[in-house]
């Protein structure tokens, strides 16, 4: 079950990674990424990673915890960021038809925040 206590650790956990991915890719990845073209692509996912992960630090935080808004960025942050970190290791075009779904996720997120989540739980 979600408590606001787990959510605060999988939010920090989730920007831990976002910043190891980030140092990951400009260092260890560079190569790969520069031959697949897609440091931009890298780059876009470690960014959206961060500040998502920084928003759902943020929502963990509230009493009561909008939960739904929180498990929106979480599924926005797997899907979207982890099909863009896929694609340009891999460089396997069709992970980026995943890429949407994800972003759709954040979209619902914010909006969800929004229209008043506090009272979903």
């Amino acid at each position: 079950m979600l408590n606001s206590s787990s959510a605060f650790r999988l939010s920090a956990l989730a920007g831990f990674l976002a910043v190891a991915f980030g140092a990951f890719g400009a260092h260890g990845l560079h190569d790969l990424l520069v031959k697949n073209d897609r440091v931009d692509v890298w780059n876009k996912a470690a960014l959206y990673h961060l500040v998502h992960a920084a928003v759902m630090l943020l929502i963990a935080s509230r009493e009561p915890m909008p939960k739904l808004a929180w498990r929106l960025f979480f599924a926005g942050v797997v899907i979207f960021s982890g099909s863009l970190y896929a694609l340009a290791i891999t460089n396997i075009q069709w992970l980026g038809a995943i890429t949407p779904i994800g972003g759709g996720c954040l979209l619902a997120g914010w909006l969800t925040l929004a229209v008043g989540s506090r009272s979903i739980r």
